[in-house]
């Protein structure tokens, strides 16, 4: 099955939509191109992976959003179906993922930083009982939190348990200027799992068009912005090898998740499945 050189870590991939739809012919065609695990949602899918022979690398929280409302019977009812979900993946999964959004995140972001640290707590006590951890991705979206080391910082500060975690993203941290080695060495030990997804940086369109205002001329770019592109691993600048060595040296042992958002191979299923085999041999070699 598929590893990386560096660690051993099980190679996977998140499952995406179209093709990726059929759970029974994706558990196929992953089982014979070598991948070891798969990021899902839903009880049902974790248990038709995990039935046939391949890890969850991730399940995905069913209502994060909620649990960042500033409604407090909103936040507590998120917290009643997350904890509900949670009991029902026992032993099938430790690494529930989730990106930080806010319910409305037309709100001050130190508000609804508030909510989470509120939401967020009640599950803690669930989590240590099933073994379980959130794994939070930093995708800078609409008022999202915990993008950044500030946050992230923060949050962990408010709530300590080690039943929250990272999920390492290093595309992310690319595309918003942030170095994603050194956020792995300060928050290495909250690493839960990792998405294999690159960023690449396009000079030129930097120069042409900045950082601070959409294209006024220039076409956009699928699954990117003004001056950047997410990308497979090996087609961006993130020095994976020197990440699985640190992460060697500070113990981890969970997988890394292929998530497949780049222009040049999505929008097809042949294309598809091209990227992410692709994305595994890079990988392989790291």
């Amino acid at each position: 099955m598929g590893q990386t050189h560096t660690g051993h870590f099980g190679i996977g991939f998140r499952r995406g939509g179209g093709w990726q739809q059929d759970t029974a012919a994706l558990i196929d065609w992953a089982k014979a191109n070598d991948f070891e695990c798969l990021d899902v949602r839903g009880v049902e899918a974790v248990r038709q992976v995990t039935d046939a022979g391949l890890a969850i690398g991730s399940a995905d929280l069913p209502d994060a959003k909620g649990l960042i409302s500033p409604d407090e019977a909103r936040r507590s009812e998120a917290a009643d179906r997350n904890i509900e979900y949670i009991r029902a993946c026992k032993g099938l999964t430790k690494n529930f993922f989730c990106v930080m959004l806010p319910e409305k995140p037309e709100l001050p972001r130190a508000e609804s930083f508030g909510y989470m640290v509120d939401g967020f707590a009640r599950l803690t006590d669930v989590l240590d009982d099933c073994g379980g951890r959130i794994v939070i991705e930093g995708w800078p979206g609409p008022g999202a939190l915990c993008c950044t080391p500030e946050t992230v910082r923060a949050f962990f500060k408010e709530v300590p348990s080690t039943t929250m975690g990272v999920n390492y993203d290093p595309s992310h941290l690319i595309r918003m200027g942030i170095d994603p080695l050194r956020f792995l060495g300060e928050f290495a030990d909250r690493v839960g799992h990792i998405h294999g997804k690159d960023t690449e940086l396009l000079a030129e369109r930097l120069y042409e068009l900045g950082t601070e205002q959409p294209p006024t001329f220039a076409d956009g770019i699928g699954f990117g912005g003004s001056h950047w592109r997410y990308c497979i691993p090996g087609h961006g600048q993130m020095r994976w090898t020197r990440a699985f060595e640190m992460l060697v040296s500070t113990g981890y042992n969970g997988m890394i998740s292929i998530e497949l958002e780049d222009a040049r191979f999505n929008g097809t299923e042949e294309g598809e499945k091209r990227g992410l085999v692709l994305a595994r041999k890079f990988l392989e070699g790291c």
